[in-house]
């Protein structure tokens, strides 16, 4: 029972570091934080709450990105017109 434990836990960092991308690192391990913490307190699984927070944490990030990139472009077309 430990055994598959540490088994499933060493698989999903390296599924976790494995996807994880020079840009969306911050994304990554603050949402892995707050998964893992609530993950804990939702019947001790810290290491699925850290992966699921680690993806969703990205996808939030990339989001915003996306959005800055373009409010910068339509900043850059306002100039452009004037």
């Amino acid at each position: 029972m430990n055994a598959s434990r540490i088994r499933f836990a060493l698989f999903s960092a390296a599924l976790a570091l494995a996807t994880i991308g020079t840009a969306h690192a911050a994304g990554c391990i603050k949402g892995a934080v707050v998964g893992g913490v609530a993950g804990h307190y939702a019947g001790h699984h810290a290491v699925v709450g850290a992966v699921g927070g680690c993806l969703v944490g990205r996808h939030l990030a990339k989001q915003h990105a996306q959005q800055q990139a373009q409010q910068q472009a339509a900043m850059h077309q306002q100039v452009q017109a004037q």
